[in-house]
């Protein structure tokens, strides 16, 4: 007579089918019923394999939840929507929404998260490269993909993170190409005859990111005490819709069929023709009536140490004042037009400068001061790094003065000059050289390659030898 299983034992059994099937009680569900899981095989051993590896899993408490498990499009947008969104910065977020919707959905989004093998991830990845993207590009992909494969795998989603069984494309870093000092003073000569010339003068003078500068407020600004406090930087957001049906707010803008070659639509388009939509395209939040969260918006900076406050050089505070000053007068002249944001450089009515003009002028500055083409990262926050390092400045005090929390992070900041290690080598050499004994002057002998260890004639060392024996 068959008795009952004890609570947590398997079965294993053959079903009227011909098949094997075990049976595996994990515990129970979230609504309070039984977890039983449900293994079949066509052998007897294949099932006692099955079960085992699940009793394993259950063993040690890492078995994946009950239920189906979600797809990688699923899961992206659940970590995105309510996972990372607590912790990211909004720019931040933005560039994981682009990079999930770009690339990780269309490569592998209709997988299921505990079918996802590295082979999948390495198409992917190799893909991608074929298509023209940088392998800092690919590596950012990976870093969001792995991170959300990880928060998958602490809440038993998945059994493995696969992610970490891949290798990513290697990223060489990025070489700074900051100003000299006279081509820093070259740049700062072209930037004064505009009427933004302060917002280059702190950017170059004091290290300031764009958003930071662009972002700096008179409220933060202490022209008594000649400190500046970074609390807010100005960033451009990419706008979410508010409406209840993203596809249906957009369809009029949607665009299915690629352009033709001869498009004259996107002519003046810098990045060419835009891709086509997917047939449940949710973009287009900019024309949505009840559009929310994007434009031109004040954020705080990434991290605590980024607020901490700047001493303002003293040759800095005159011509602030007189920038102060001439604001007020054209707040009068604006009347209602001027719209108030406090911010230190502002445009004629009021408003913040906007990013992509502030990018598009530094390249005209280059030209007009006769630099080549560079990064405007180079042109601010490597350029003050370095030129403050020239001056003799330790390292761990440009650290406070660019706000990084590891000194290490400024070393990548800085850049020695090939004049420096020549001035050093100089030093070196003046330091040794006097210690040497001056030989008397006399005739130079010929230079050869080898040298014997006496000048005696071959008839003479062989009188020598003779005399020894």
């Amino acid at each position: 007579m068959m008795t009952r299983k004890p609570n947590m034992q398997s079965s294993i059994y053959q079903g009227s089918d011909g098949q094997w099937h075990g049976r595996v009680t994990m515990g129970v569900k979230s609504d309070g019923s039984p977890d039983r899981r449900h293994r079949t095989g066509k052998t007897e051993a294949e099932v006692i394999r099955k079960v085992r590896a699940l009793e394993k899993l259950r063993d040690e408490q890492r078995a994946p939840k009950a239920g189906r498990v979600p797809t990688v499009q699923q899961w992206m947008e659940t970590y995105l929507t309510t996972i990372a969104s607590l912790k990211l910065k909004p720019r931040s977020l933005d560039d994981y929404w682009s990079k999930t919707r770009n690339d990780i959905i269309p490569g592998i989004g209709q997988h299921r998260l505990n079918k996802l093998e590295p082979e999948h991830l390495e198409t992917m990845y190799a893909a991608m490269l074929e298509e023209g993207h940088a392998p800092s590009h690919v590596l950012k992909v990976h870093r969001i993909l792995s991170r959300a494969l990880k928060i998958a795998h602490r809440r038993r989603i998945i059994v493995e993170n696969v992610a970490t069984l891949v290798d990513p494309p290697t990223v060489d870093e990025t070489e700074a190409n900051p100003f000299t000092q006279e081509q820093a003073r070259a740049f700062l000569e072209a930037a004064a005859k505009r009427p933004t010339f302060m917002r280059w003068l702190v950017g170059v003078g004091m290290g300031f990111r764009q958003g930071e500068t662009l972002g700096m407020r008179w409220k933060y600004v202490d022209l008594e005490a000649e400190l500046f406090h970074p609390r807010w930087q100005l960033q451009r957001l990419t706008w979410r819709h508010g409406c209840a049906d993203p596809h249906a707010c957009g369809e009029r803008l949607h665009r299915f069929e690629p352009c033709p070659p001869d498009c004259t639509t996107h002519k003046g388009y810098k990045r060419g023709c835009p891709k086509p939509c997917e047939k449940s395209c949710t973009k287009h939040a900019s024309a949505c009536p009840e559009r929310k969260g994007g434009g031109l918006v004040f954020t705080r900076p990434k991290t605590k140490k980024s607020q901490n406050p700047v001493p303002i050089p003293p040759p800095f505070i005159p011509p602030l004042r007189e920038l102060r000053a001439l604001q007020e007068q054209e707040r009068t002249a604006a009347g209602d037009l001027w719209q108030d944001h406090d911010v230190v450089f502002a445009r004629l009515d009021g408003r913040p400068l906007d990013p992509r003009q502030d990018w598009e002028e530094f390249k005209e500055l280059l030209k007009e001061a006769g630099i080549d083409d560079r990064r405007l990262y180079d042109g601010s926050r490597h350029t003050a790094g370095t030129i403050l390092n020239e001056l003799g400045v330790p390292l761990v005090t440009i650290m406070e003065i660019l706000r990084h929390t590891q000194v290490t992070q400024t070393r990548r900041y800085v850049k020695g000059r090939s004049e420096q290690s020549r001035d050093a080598m100089k030093r070196m050499g003046d330091t040794f050289l006097p210690q040497l004994r001056p030989q008397a002057p006399g005739p130079a002998e010929p230079v050869t390659e080898t040298k014997t260890e006496t000048s005696a004639t071959r008839a003479a060392r062989s009188r020598l030898r003779r005399r020894v024996r």
